[in-house]
């Protein structure tokens, strides 16, 4: 790229675009998975951030939001676990931030929903019976969240020995 052109700021604006680009269509893919349209591009501006992290205004200016369209997409994603929460230091702004296992996160704190689940599962196929329809697809619905419990179990096992080695960590 000549000067003239970098002085133009076309290689930032090429930049910002790029990243505009990537921000909007991971988060119509999350969108289409099923998460909702604000938290979806909040997450995907924080995992294409180059520091993991950004302030409230930072996300508000980036996706030409609201604040307060940011803290309820914030609020939505830190109670899923997919973003934390922390001082700025020396000011009371607070920075959003996703780590890179934020998804081994939000898996791991989906297990104690399966045991919920399960439970209640259970005392369905107790009520109804295993010789009724809705007995045998509550019955169905249990044993695929047994399977599924222990299969995550397994996979968070092997996620461990192949991000230990192939990222370091």
């Amino acid at each position: 790229m000549d000067e003239r052109q970098a002085d133009n700021g076309t290689e930032g604006d090429d930049e910002a675009a790029a990243v505009s680009r990537f921000v909007e269509r991971f988060a119509a893919q999350l969108v289409q998975a099923g998460m909702t349209r604000m938290p979806a591009r909040v997450f995907a501006a924080l995992l294409s951030s180059e520091q993991g992290a950004l302030t409230s205004a930072e996300l508000s200016g980036q996706l030409k939001v609201s604040p307060a369209a940011v803290s309820g997409a914030v609020r939505y994603l830190a109670q899923v676990n997919l973003v934390s929460r922390e001082r700025e230091p020396g000011s009371r702004r607070e920075r959003y931030r996703v780590q890179g296992d934020q998804w081994y996160d939000a898996l791991l704190e989906r297990d104690a929903f399966l045991r919920n689940w399960q439970t209640t599962m259970r005392e369905g196929v107790e009520q109804f019976g295993l010789d009724t329809p809705q007995g045998r697809r509550i019955n169905d619905t249990l044993e695929f969240f047994l399977f599924l419990e222990k299969e995550l179990g397994s996979l968070m096992q092997r996620w461990a020995a192949h991000r230990a080695e192939h990222l370091g960590g």
